[in-house]
């Protein structure tokens, strides 16, 4: 199985275990949509992906630790200009822990989750690709 450069054990918040739990109990219709459409690709029998997975002070959507990959499902808040620079931010930080971030809108997810599945397979590959 193919490992990105990261560290075996990534920061996280322990405060957030609980709020992560209730996360996972109340899922978007987009976040179900793409945990159920996730789960019937070939990639999710060959390793674990994580829902609501806290990192660093973060909660992120979906997480791949084999694949370094994080997955964010963004909704509505995530337009307006501060929230955009929060996720740049978050993203940046994401990112110099060695993680890919992958970024849908919840109308993608739920208009578009063949397309949604296709960016991701394909992203998937190039990560095996860059693999030692």
């Amino acid at each position: 199985m193919p490992r990105r450069n990261l560290r075996s054990h990534l920061p996280y918040d322990k405060t957030l275990i609980e709020r992560a739990r209730d996360l996972r109990s109340q899922s978007t219709p987009a976040e179900n949509r793409f945990w159920h459409h996730l789960r019937q690709m070939p990639c999710y029998q060959e390793t674990q992906f994580n829902r609501q997975k806290p990192i660093g002070t973060f909660i992120v959507d979906f997480y791949c630790h084999a694949y370094g990959l994080v997955i964010e499902i963004d909704g509505d808040t995530h337009g307006p200009d501060d929230a955009k620079r929060k996720d740049t931010a978050r993203t940046a930080w994401l990112e110099s822990q060695g993680l890919r971030v992958l970024r849908f809108q919840n109308r993608e997810v739920i208009q578009n989750i063949e397309g949604v599945m296709s960016v991701l397979e394909k992203v998937i590959e190039e990560i095996k690709e860059e693999a030692p």
